[in-house]
C-alpha cells in the first residue's frame, strides 16, 4: 500500500543501530526526522537496538524511514524484519540491499550488465597478510561493510603485504587500485540527478567522507559532457541491475588520461548518507530538489515487497 492515501502518516525514522556506522546513522536520522517534520509528517525517532520489533509494535507506524547505515540496516536484515511485520519502508528491499552490500556480488552483477569494473578477488585475511595476492597497487577492504571502514591501499613502494587490523573480517576483497578522480551519482526513483567530483587531500577515508573540510564536493562536476552523461547512464543501469528502490548512490573512479575508457564503477550504496553535507542531498539541491522534498519522496514511495 502506498502512503499517498494517508493524511499525515506516522513515520518512524530508523537510526543509530549497532554497526560501526552508528554515529553517521544517528546524524542522518536526526536530519531526516527534522526535514520530515517540516514537511508535515508525524515523526518518531527510533534508535534501533535488538528490541526493534517490540518498539515498532508499540509505535505502530504507517511507514518506516530507513536512515540506518552498515550491517543489519543496509544489508537486507532490517528490511526482512519490516516485511515480516508488514510495515511499508523506504529505500531498497531485501535482495537489492543484500546484493549491494556484498561488493563481490555487486561486481558480478556489474560485469554481467556490461558495466566497467577493475579486477578483484576474494581472499582470506591470513593469505593477504602473508604475501601479495595481486600485483600492487591494490586496495584491501571488507567485502560487506560500508563507508571505507578499514580500507588499505597497497602501493608499488610498500614494503610487503598490508598488516590488517584485528577488526578486519576473515574474508576480504582485494581489488586493483583505480587511479583518478572520485565521482559519484545519485539515482532518485529511476532518475540520475547529477555527478559530484569529490576532491580530497590524499586517500578518501572515513574521516574525509564524514568530517567537514576533509573533502570538497564540486557539483555539478566540471568534467566533459560525455563523461558526465556516461556516469548518469551507468548509475541508472547499476540501480536497475541490482534492483534498488527509492534512492541509491553509485561511486566511480575516472582516470581522465584514458577518456571514457578510464571510467569504472566501484560500488552502489543503497543507504547513502543523508545529512546536509552529504553527497546525495547536495545533488538534489543542485537540480532543484530540496532536502525536505527528497525525504518526502522517499516516504511517499515506501512499500512492502520491494
Amino acid at each position: 500500500m502506498g502512503m499517498s492515501s494517508r493524511t499525515n502518516p506516522k513515520v518512524a525514522v530508523l537510526m543509530g543501530g549497532i554497526s560501526a556506522e552508528r554515529e553517521v546513522s544517528l546524524s542522518s536520522g536526526r536530519e531526516c526526522a527534522a526535514a520530515l517534520r517540516s514537511e508535515g509528517f508525524e515523526v518518531i525517532e527510533v534508535d534501533c537496538g535488538r528490541d526493534l520489533a517490540m518498539r515498532l509494535s508499540e509505535i505502530s507506524p504507517d511507514v518506516c524511514f530507513n536512515a540506518l547505515h552498515g550491517p543489519l540496516g543496509e544489508d537486507g536484515a532490517v528490511q526482512g524484519l519490516l516485511e515480516w511485520m508488514g510495515i511499508p519502508y523506504t529505500h531498497s528491499g531485501v535482495l537489492a540491499s543484500a546484493l549491494a552490500m556484498d561488493k563481490i556480488r555487486t561486481k558480478e552483477i556489474y560485469r554481467r550488465e556490461g558495466l566497467p569494473v577493475v579486477e578483484s578477488l576474494q581472499a582470506g585475511k591470513a593469505e593477504v597478510v602473508a604475501g601479495h595476492v595481486m600485483e600492487p597497487p591494490y586496495v584491501v577492504k571488507p567485502y560487506n561493510e560500508g563507508s571505507s571502514v578499514g580500507v588499505y591501499l597497497v602501493t608499488d613502494g610498500t614494503n610487503g603485504p598490508p598488516q590488517l587490523a584485528e577488526t578486519m573480517p576473515e574474508i576480504v576483497m582485494v581489488e586493483a587500485f583505480a587511479p583518478g578522480r572520485e565521482l559519484t551519482t545519485t539515482v532518485l526513483g529511476d532518475r540520475a540527478l547529477s555527478v559530484t567530483d569529490i576532491i580530497t587531500d590524499g586517500w578518501y577515508d572515513y574521516d574525509a567522507k564524514y568530517k567537514p573540510g576533509g573533502s570538497r564536493h564540486v557539483v555539478p562536476a566540471e568534467i566533459p559532457q560525455n563523461i558526465f552523461e556516461t556516469c548518469l547512464g551507468f548509475a541508472e543501469r547499476a540501480h536497475r541491475a541490482l534492483g534498488c528502490r527509492g534512492i541509491s548512490r553509485t561511486d566511480f573512479r575516472w582516470d581522465e588520461s584514458r577518456g571514457r575508457d578510464g571510467l569504472i564503477l566501484l560500488e552502489t550504496n543503497t543507504q547513502p548518507g543523508m545529512t546536509p553535507t552529504s553527497l546525495t542531498p547536495e545533488q538534489g539541491e543542485s537540480v532543484g530538489i530540496s532536502f525536505g522534498q527528497m525525504c518526502r519522496h522517499l516516504v511517499e514511495d515506501a512499500s512492502c515487497n520491494r
